[in-house]
């Protein structure tokens, strides 16, 4: 071999060396968080990874989660598991409801963060606005305000003698609650129908706030979405069944579980959603300029096998608009 042949055949391999050592290496590991606010939501969060591994994230390979599951019985574990959090200095932090977004921005103004269920994030300073969110955080809206209302109305529909109706909620998990209660106590205006507000602080309270609601003739509930009636949904169903009241609720896995009626959107949706938001953070795209987003399909959820316990004849029209009827 001539030396000017070897001498080009050496610097073609050097060149390639570089690439031959880049493909070798392992994929840069990216770290995301997530605080979620009640352990039950764990299928969730299996919706956020499932999403986040289709686009390639697969955790263990390039991908690292970090979890800390809030406790409904004391709230001020969101801030303990939010100092946790950013303290790992993560890419990006999955967040789960308002409580546990305000833990977080209270802690960081700087780490990318995708909420999925938080209901007035304009009201509670968490976006400049949905358009142009302009800060850290974004990610997607749990319901509409003007649906207070239009779950007072359903239930007036399938339970048409009810004149008064108790609004569930714990105000340290709902601090937001007024976002539905102001649609809520206007269509109760119209109805003439009396709205109690019904704050309830720990789970030993539960049957005794229902209980009182149910010794009123034609009474009703409403149990407003946030991470303690959610935590507690079973013993919130099982006693709204116990003391007969017609009450309705904001997401199927209330009806599923023997609840009345349910109108809301697919919460395993806004995590998936947010599964295709981290994937951008991650590849470079801001907070700051992904639009929050509001659900748009909602399920209209009955159950009769609970309106017949309750002595309830379900309108034909009510059943034909139905997404879903358990019998």
């Amino acid at each position: 071999m001539r030396r000017r042949d070897f001498i080009t055949l050496l610097g073609g391999a050097a060149a390639a060396w570089p690439l031959a050592a880049r493909a070798q290496q392992p994929e840069r590991m990216r770290r995301v968080g997530a605080l979620m606010g009640y352990p039950e939501a764990q299928s969730e969060l299996a919706s956020f990874l499932q999403e986040l591994q289709k686009l390639g994230w697969v955790e263990g390979r390039n991908l690292r989660i970090d979890t800390r599951w809030g406790i409904p019985a004391d709230p001020d574990s969101m801030h303990r598991f939010a100092r946790e959090l950013v303290a790992l200095q993560p890419d990006l932090i999955l967040s789960q409801s308002t409580p546990a977004t305000a833990a977080l921005l209270q802690e960081t103004r700087v780490i990318p963060i995708v909420f999925t269920t938080v209901a007035d994030p304009v009201g509670s300073g968490f976006v400049a606005s949905l358009a142009r969110p302009g800060g850290n955080a974004t990610g997607f809206v749990v319901t509409e305000s003007s649906l207070g209302g239009k779950w007072l109305e359903l239930l007036r529909e399938i339970a048409p003698r009810v004149t008064r109706v108790a609004a569930l909620f714990n105000p340290a998990m709902a601090p937001y609650a007024e976002y539905w209660l102001e649609s809520f106590k206007a269509a109760a205006a119209s109805f003439a129908v009396e709205a109690i507000r019904a704050p309830i602080h720990d789970s030993s309270e539960l049957e005794s706030i229902i209980a009182a609601q149910a010794r009123e003739p034609n009474s009703g509930l409403f149990v407003l979405p946030d991470a303690f009636t959610f935590a507690y949904r079973v013993e919130i169903v099982s006693l709204a069944a116990r003391y007969r009241l017609p009450t309705v609720y904001a997401f199927r896995f209330f009806t599923a579980l023997g609840g009345l009626l349910s109108y809301g959107n697919d919460l395993n949706d806004n995590f998936r959603l947010a599964g295709t938001y981290a994937d951008r953070i991650l590849k470079g795209e801001k907070p700051s300029e992904l639009p929050v987003q509001a659900p748009v399909k909602f399920q209209l959820v009955i159950n009769l096998k609970a309106a017949k316990a309750l002595g309830l004849d379900v309108p034909p029209t009510l059943l034909a608009r139905a997404d879903e009827v358990i019998e």
